[in-house]
């Protein structure tokens, strides 16, 4: 498996010459769907769902995500697949959990939205805009490091509680060099606590996993 990240939230993973994208959303730069078969979206934002894209995409593109997307959405050229909680399925050569219902709460008065979490072929974890407990032992984890709603306290705390093999920053489109050098330090320190690869890829690198 060949796991690159396009920029802030969104990846592409590769394997046996079939491609799956995570969110593609408007923050994460152009040729998001290069080759993808399918598309997984966590929730409704845009910096996780760029609509036009998704509107303007090959007919034969699959994309999987939750109901409150496949409203937002409307008529779609694609095939929209909607999934909740606990919900499995292969597609475009991968096995998919699905774990989490909702976003992390994020300013007073504003409603909290429906948001999943991927497991994908048991092994990578993203649970998209939360600090969900896969529940299973996570190999790779793609951790959100940085967010309106997230303190470092808690991205720290998360990853002791995930406790993955691999850590990759995520949700990290926003911050400047000097937030780049930050969430560097916090991960080299706690991966260096947990014996752990925990480090953030920049936008266009790949990690490869046997």
């Amino acid at each position: 498996m060949k796991l690159t990240k396009l920029g802030h939230a969104c990846w592409r993973f590769e394997k046996d010459g079939r491609t799956l994208v995570l969110d593609p959303g408007s923050f994460s730069g152009t040729g998001l769907l290069d080759g993808a078969e399918a598309v997984l979206i966590t929730h409704e934002h845009v910096d996780h769902l760029d609509q036009n894209l998704i509107k303007s995409a090959a007919p034969d593109l699959e994309v999987w995500t939750c109901n409150a997307v496949t409203n937002s959405l409307g008529e779609v050229p694609v095939k929209i697949q909607t999934v909740r909680e606990g919900d499995v399925f292969d597609v475009a050569g991968f096995s998919v959990r699905v774990i989490g219902e909702w976003h992390a709460p994020t300013i007073p008065d504003a409603p909290i939205i429906q948001n999943i979490g991927f497991l994908i072929d048991d092994r990578v974890f993203y649970p998209g805009d939360a600090l969900t407990d896969p529940g299973v032992p996570v190999e790779v984890l793609l951790a959100p490091s940085n967010a309106p709603w997230l303190r470092v306290w808690d991205f720290i705390e998360y990853l002791r509680m995930v406790r993955p093999d691999h850590a990759f920053s995520t949700h990290d489109g926003l911050v400047n060099e000097i937030g780049q050098g930050m969430i560097d330090n916090f991960m080299t320190m706690e991966g260096k606590k947990q014996k752990s690869d925990m480090r953030r890829l920049k936008p266009g690198e790949s990690a490869e996993f046997a």
